[in-house]
């Protein structure tokens, strides 16, 4: 006998457990959030053999905690082949009943930070909220700054105000042979970013970041420092827009060459930025500064707010990818446009 959930996703046996009366609702919810036709029933059919697993195990529904997902994924039997989005899909159905108010909210001690962490952390939220930096930047300086601490201070106390010079020139020259040549230069920009802003809480009083070597980098003059303006119309000519997929290459490699914006930039183009009577783009750069720039006739002609988007997406992003969930181009899909078309 086959059970079908949702007029799509078919099992081969009745629903089980305690969460058997959700996973319908699941399904929809799923399906609502433009998966794949094939991520849908592979998340649903993991629902029901959790539910299943937590039923033959006498856990109920208000009990039910992320330590029983864990436990489940370990459990299965050796003939269930195990995928590697298992645990997001299996976590995000749990999140969706939360959401719900099916599951309560677990709560997590919160765990204690050892002294560098709390330095760390406290960097970190000083990026966020006051410089404004991206999601990305924030990543990239944070593993430095607990690397430069641990190898500092270690187990013990962290007091800023005992660093030097010589702690920093040291650690650099330790650390940057190590790393590629842009990975040097993040390190050292972590560094002065951290030595700034040691100082700035008055935690240092000299000026440490003056302090932090400068990584060596030669230039190499064979490469062009642009691309030759026949050699940009040559590549826009060679792209079919045919189809919804080309016509977005078409306005994302316009984007580049036409008005010199960022991946991350186009990445963050919405419909609401572009003012079609005034013929002006707002573009989102770095910090969260705006600017509002000229749009060019064949740039407005190709826009991906009109070419390439639905307007009616709740996204409202300026870009949508080929396959679901519709969450919006990322930065290197603009980088891959253009290693493609090349």
């Amino acid at each position: 006998m086959k059970f079908i959930i949702d007029d799509e996703v078919v099992l081969s046996r009745p629903l089980e457990g305690p969460l058997a009366a959700h996973i319908t609702a699941f399904a929809k919810w799923v399906s609502e959030q433009g998966y794949a036709r094939h991520s849908r029933c592979r998340q649903v059919l993991l629902a029901a053999r959790f539910s299943r697993w937590l039923g033959q195990h006498a856990v109920s529904v208000r009990s039910v905690s992320y330590e029983h997902q864990a436990r489940y994924l370990r459990s299965r039997p050796r003939e269930v082949m195990i995928r590697s989005g298992d645990a997001a899909a299996l976590r995000q159905f749990v999140d969706f009943l939360r959401r719900q108010g099916v599951v309560p909210i677990e709560k997590i001690p919160p765990r204690r930070l050892n002294p560098i962490e709390q330095v760390v952390q406290a960097f970190e939220r000083y990026l966020r909220n006051e410089r404004a930096l991206s999601d990305a930047a924030v990543l990239n300086y944070v593993p430095f700054v607990r690397k430069f601490l641990a190898d500092r201070f270690d187990d013990g106390p962290v007091r800023l105000s005992r660093l030097c010079a010589g702690d920093v020139v040291r650690f650099v020259r330790r650390q940057a042979p190590r790393l590629h040549l842009k990975r040097a230069k993040l390190l050292t920009s972590a560094l002065r970013s951290f030595l700034h802003y040691a100082r700035y809480r008055g935690e240092i009083t000299c000026d440490l970041a003056a302090a932090v070597p400068t990584v060596a980098n030669w230039s190499m003059p064979s490469i062009p420092r642009a691309i030759p303006a026949d050699a940009v119309h040559r590549l826009l000519a060679s792209i079919n827009r045919r189809s919804p997929t080309s016509r977005r290459d078409y306005a994302i490699l316009l984007l580049l060459a036409r008005l010199g914006l960022r991946a991350g930039e186009v990445v963050r183009l919405k419909l609401d930025n572009i003012d079609w009577n005034v013929g002006s783009l707002r573009v989102q750069g770095k910090g969260g500064q705006h600017a509002d720039l000229p749009l060019p006739a064949d740039v407005g002609t190709a826009s991906p707010g009109r070419e390439v988007c639905d307007e009616h997406t709740s996204s409202g992003r300026a870009g949508i990818p080929n396959h679901a969930p519709e969450l919006g181009i990322q930065a290197a899909r603009c980088r891959q446009t253009v290693a493609r078309i090349r």
